[in-house]
């Protein structure tokens, strides 16, 4: 992923709410999502170029989502950092002690978030693991509570969003901003600035990267809604799919 903003604990009724965009080549091979061949309990997309995926849910309530870290010259890496997260939706871990058994070293750099069903919580391999508390959040290529433009426009259109109840529709519709900030609030990453212009806002309109999927997970304590709009170069829509289902006992 690339912008993922989320809710946590802002509604009494909505535990956890979540709008993000991945950002990928066109070319590269991906399957939308789907419940898993084999792990019927998984519900995400699956990257088939490295294996693992950018997001998903269970029917267990758990929850996790990975992005990566924008690196000057990134190293080679031997694990795949989409196996952060599918390895985490298929284990009964809690998130405390499944973050205690990554090996950092193995990935370049990534923030990975994780619902256990009772804690939520953020790590990385370049800052620290959050344990979070109720509140509004977004998660981007950088360190977790960097401020780029899109992650401070996008968290207050989700504090909107989340008033009274969000729908997957107002989470759709706030990914879809394609409105670029002033170059003065742009990120300095050493790419210049057209660059960063073409990168800087919520939903990427290009013709070989761009946003691939916006995503809108909505959890209760007892129901899971999920939908997952795809696009393609141009930023022209895709195939929809909507999913709900009640979590297992």
């Amino acid at each position: 992923m690339c912008l993922v903003l989320f809710a946590y604990l802002a509604d009494a009724r909505q535990t956890l709410v979540v709008a993000a965009n991945r950002d990928e080549l066109y070319a590269r091979d991906a399957t939308a999502a789907h419940y898993w061949d084999g792990e019927p309990t998984v519900l995400a997309g699956r990257d088939l170029s490295a294996g693992g995926t950018w997001l998903g849910v269970t029917t267990r309530g758990r929850f996790a989502t990975v992005t990566n870290f924008a690196e000057a010259a990134p190293a080679e890496a031997p694990r795949s950092r989409g196996e952060l997260t599918s390895e985490f939706l298929l284990s009964d871990l809690a998130c405390e002690e499944y973050v205690e058994g990554i090996e950092a070293a193995a990935y370049r750099g990534f923030n990975l978030l994780l619902w256990d069903g009772e804690t939520l919580m953020c790590t990385s391999n370049t800052g620290q693991t959050q344990r979070l508390t109720p509140g509004i959040y977004g998660l981007t290529n950088a360190h977790f509570g960097t401020q780029w433009p899109k992650v401070a426009r996008g968290t207050g259109a989700l504090a909107t969003a989340v008033e009274g109840g969000a729908s997957v529709q107002d989470l759709l519709a706030l990914l879809a901003d394609d409105a670029t900030p002033p170059d003065d609030k742009l990120p300095e990453r050493g790419r210049g600035i057209e660059a960063e212009r073409a990168l800087a806002s919520c939903f990427i309109r290009g013709e070989e990267y761009g946003t691939r999927a916006s995503t809108a997970v909505i959890m209760n304590t007892d129901e899971v809604v999920f939908t997952e709009q795809a696009y393609g170069p141009g930023g022209v829509a895709g195939a929809r799919r909507d999913y709900r289902f009640d979590l297992d006992d």
